[in-house]
């Protein structure tokens, strides 16, 4: 495995070389932001995330870009209401209507399986939000079998 800051460093800049990508699915431009790669170093309570689960994220980086121009299934969707932005001065967040969308790929000769998400705040442009390993075993024959 690559030392980690030389991950993160090609990662940057492969994710800085690109600003937005055509995603059929939405049939719209997904925007590349700092939120986006920033959420693939820190949870969001703004804490880093573990080392190697940032290296892995941060490799499967190229290939989600290279799967987001090719998305034409949906397998996941989510609402959810959010914070948004500061507290006000009597403690009380305001709150935004948060959508999730991910989607699936198999990658590797049918071995490995990863999720990419998509997020989009209240009507604002969807952005590149994640990517992660889907964790479920792929058989390569029968089920029986195994």
């Amino acid at each position: 495995m690559e030392d980690f800051e030389s991950v993160r460093e090609k990662a940057k800049s492969l994710y800085e070389s690109k600003k937005e990508i055509y995603c059929p699915y939405f049939q719209t431009k997904i925007i590349l932001n700092s939120d986006g790669f920033n959420h693939l170093q820190y949870k969001p309570n703004r804490a880093p995330r573990n080392i190697k689960v940032q290296t892995l994220k941060l490799m499967l980086l190229k290939k989600a870009l290279e799967i987001i121009p090719k998305c034409g299934t949906l397998q996941e969707h989510r609402v959810q209401m959010e914070k948004y932005g500061k507290s006000q001065q009597n403690g009380f967040h305001k709150m935004k209507q948060v959508q999730y969308w991910g989607f699936h790929a198999i990658l590797e000769n049918k071995k490995y399986k990863i999720k990419i998400i998509i997020k989009q705040i209240g009507d604002g442009n969807k952005i590149f939000w994640s990517v992660m390993p889907y964790d479920q075993r792929l058989y390569a024959q029968g089920i029986a079998e195994d």
